[in-house]
């Protein structure tokens, strides 16, 4: 039997199908699917031989929560990074339209790529993002006063030791302050026509391959900006997991809030469904498996 090399393993994650790759990081760990199945007994998840069979040889997909509960300790117990198989059960055209897309993909602002070309992509594409939070809170005039990333980034090649954050403020604003934990702030370019800032973060070190890195970095706004009307991200590859959360002031709470996504910034904006405040007046939606393209939200005041 050919051994699975972890850059094996590593390539099939990426493009899957989800059968390949788990039958690959089984066969990668040296695990039998009783081994597996006792495992997954001992954490109260019940999956039958002839099941986990079928999944790693294509004849069923997990689609039950009961079943993709199962998957995401399957991830666990072979050591795999957080939601990488459950990306691999969403259809292709839902995960990706190709595989980096374009920052003018997602930004229609003409300067968005001069900022990028002045600071350089170095070792961006060496990373896998796998968790990213953004935090908005709006101010009681309806203006957006802060935004706040938490992400997680997994190398896929040594070396990497920084990351680009680019944000263009929905009424072209650009940020009063900044913060960053984690990292420090390198070359930081802004359009002020445009509203578009582009900060390099850098690491603490060269990470090694298959490392993970934590950092947290935002923006601030004078209170004299415009109301804002919507709030997302832009992936330009596919991302494990997005959250998003707005924080409204109790005297400036919408009316009504909408999940939004749209392909590349030539689509037009999409609503997914409604969104439902919560009594501490933020509202949220996470999604795991995220496709490359825009994702946020927008509401309506009155």
């Amino acid at each position: 039997m050919q051994m699975v090399t972890e850059d094996d393993l590593l390539q099939m994650m990426r493009n899957g199908p989800f059968n390949v790759a788990l039958h690959a990081a089984i066969q990668a760990r040296g695990l039998s699917l009783e081994a597996l199945r006792r495992r997954l007994e001992e954490q109260g998840i019940g999956v039958s031989l002839s099941t986990l069979s079928y999944w790693q040889r294509g004849r069923t997909r997990p689609e039950r929560a009961d079943s993709l509960r199962a998957v995401r300790a399957l991830e666990v117990i072979l050591g795999l990074p957080r939601h990488s198989l459950l990306t691999l059960l969403k259809p292709s055209a839902e995960r990706s339209a190709g595989p980096w897309l374009p920052v003018e993909e997602l930004c229609t602002e003409p300067g968005v790529r001069d900022l990028m070309d002045e600071i350089g992509e170095r070792g961006e594409r060496r990373l896998t993002g796998l968790s990213l939070h953004d935090q908005h809170v709006i101010g009681p005039d309806r203006e957006l006063r802060e935004v706040r990333t938490r992400a997680v980034f997994q190398a896929q090649r040594r070396g990497a030791d920084r990351w680009i954050a680019v944000y263009h403020h929905p009424q072209r604003v650009l940020p009063s302050s900044r913060f960053a934990r984690g990292c420090r702030f390198g070359r930081v370019r802004v359009d002020e026509a445009s509203g578009l800032i582009a900060a390099e973060l850098l690491f603490d070190r060269a990470l090694g391959r298959g490392e993970t890195y934590l950092l947290e970095y935002g923006f601030g706004f004078d209170e004299t900006g415009p109301p804002v009307l919507e709030e997302g991200r832009g992936f330009r590859a596919p991302q494990h997991e997005f959250l998003i959360e707005v924080s409204f002031h109790p005297s400036a709470l919408p009316a009504r809030c909408y999940r939004t996504w749209r392909p590349n910034a030539q689509t037009a904006l999409k609503d997914l469904g409604d969104l439902r405040p919560s009594r501490y007046h933020s509202v949220h939606f996470i999604e795991f498996g995220v496709t490359a393209g825009y994702h946020g939200m927008r509401w309506e005041w009155e």
